[in-house]
């Protein structure tokens, strides 16, 4: 294997995020108030049902916090960059494999892909509304057709990728120069 980088970039907390979170813990809570009340209206038992559910929910709601910690590993080894997403360190899937030579696009900012149509996006990025980390990448793949890939490599990524990309690419990215 002629060179292999590696980054982990963890994904930036949203207000969504913390929603969920919110929102579940308030749901646990409200399982036994619930749960008590329907034990005078119902039967006596439903205050155990609501207790065993509140502790099953605790484990529910554990595993919807720690879910929201979502990582992504950029590894480029020879001509291959390989994206994937790993879900609080205890579920890892591939987002995609691209030949570095197949990136017809690399660009910062979202403006290079205005108005470009695309059968498939792949979404790896720290920040999606970050624009000035974020990089573009448009390639065509077998499985989907045209693609789009929306990542935020560090130096050491690029400079891997470097030796594989199309020159013109090359001397717009790396040497500001408008080339072709």
């Amino acid at each position: 294997m002629e060179g292999f980088n590696e980054q982990v970039v963890k994904r930036a907390n949203k207000p969504k995020n913390m929603i969920i979170k919110i929102v579940s813990v308030l749901i646990l809570i409200m399982i036994p108030i619930v749960f008590s009340m329907l034990a005078f209206a119902v039967t006596a038992y439903m205050f155990y049902i609501g207790l065993f559910l509140f502790m099953g929910g605790i484990y529910v709601v554990w595993y919807i916090i720690t879910s929201q910690r979502v990582e992504f590993e950029y590894s480029v080894a020879g001509d291959e960059l390989e994206i994937s997403k790993v879900i609080s360190l205890r579920k890892r899937k591939r987002v995609c494999k691209v030949p570095i030579r197949e990136i017809e696009q690399l660009e910062k900012g979202e403006k290079s892909v205005d108005g470009m149509r695309f059968t498939k996006s792949f979404i790896s990025a720290r920040d999606i509304d970050a624009d000035d980390e974020n990089y573009y990448a448009v390639f065509n793949s077998a499985a989907y057709g045209k693609c789009l890939l929306v990542f935020s490599p560090n130096e050491q990524i690029l400079e891997g990728m470097k030796r594989y990309l199309n020159k013109d690419i090359v001397l717009k990215l790396f040497y500001n120069r408008n080339a072709g």
